[in-house]
């Protein structure tokens, strides 16, 4: 009997939310499973998804994709059944927005407690927290009939270790997204579904401001991370040989999150 490799996803169908950016988290996790053996299925809100499947599209590759504003329940069910026409067995929630997006800016989710908005408080949680609860829920009927049910949240260190100011937001939902990973972990664990969160600190993704570049080359490793080094680690806990970390929160933050002493040359 041959021995399977503990990457090898062979047999394994996903979906894969927020993978529309080229330099993104999504897209490099996407572009890891595939090379894997999994057939994916990735999604964002525009057509740039179509471009993203064109890239990886192959003899070998099996790869689908379609938009949908996963902020919208019914939206979110329609795209997790196209999904899982032939089954599902892995879904990542990457859908979500950092806090220094332009869009996140504009629609007003940045700020303190004190000069965010209603709407922006609501916008922000719904884009961050709402996706991975809408998509989670539709996908879990699919992940009982998996020999090898996987859920993937893609959380932050900024909300449950530390955060950022005028961001309130934004941190509550990633906070949340970490409750959220232990309680379906618990709840799911009987039908043998893992549910773990990831937390990247400074990652090289296309939305990454300057300034955020400058605080990556101030972490303990001297630079920021790039998405395939977060996408390696969610590739690893849709695989078969993961099935016994659940309910857990892995950091990938260059050990920025360990550091005390910051000022201070080592």
């Amino acid at each position: 009997m041959i021995q399977r490799s503990p990457f090898d996803l062979t047999g394994l169908t996903g979906l894969i939310t927020g993978a529309g950016d080229a330099r993104g988290i999504g897209f490099a996790t996407a572009k890891i499973m595939v090379n894997l053996g999994a057939r994916v299925f990735i999604t964002s809100t525009t057509g740039r998804i179509y471009e993203r499947a064109a890239e990886l599209h192959g003899p070998r590759v099996q790869i689908d994709a379609g938009t949908a504003d996963l902020t919208v329940a019914s939206q979110a069910r329609a795209i997790v059944q196209q999904a899982a026409v032939d089954g599902l067995d892995f879904v990542v929630n990457n859908a979500g927005m950092t806090s220094s997006s332009r869009d996140a800016v504009n629609n007003g989710e940045t700020g303190s407690i004190e000069d965010i908005s209603e709407d922006g408080w609501h916008a922000g949680l719904d884009r961050n927290l709402d996706t991975a609860f809408h998509v989670t829920q539709a996908a879990i009927p699919f992940l009982k009939s998996s020999d090898c049910g996987r859920i993937v949240l893609m959380s932050s260190v900024t909300g449950p270790l530390m955060a950022m100011d005028n961001d309130v937001a934004y941190a509550a939902a990633k906070a949340a997204l970490v409750g959220m990973t232990r309680s379906l972990a618990l709840d799911l664990a009987k039908y043998n579904i893992t549910a773990n969160a990831v937390l990247p600190g400074w990652i090289e993704t296309g939305s990454q401001t300057d300034a955020e570049k400058i605080e990556g080359r101030s972490t303990p490793l001297g630079r920021s991370g790039q998405p395939e080094e977060v996408a390696a680690l969610v590739a690893w806990l849709c695989s078969r040989h993961a099935g016994y970390v659940t309910g857990q929160a892995l950091v990938v933050d260059g050990g920025n999150s360990i550091q005390e002493m910051r000022h201070t040359s080592r």
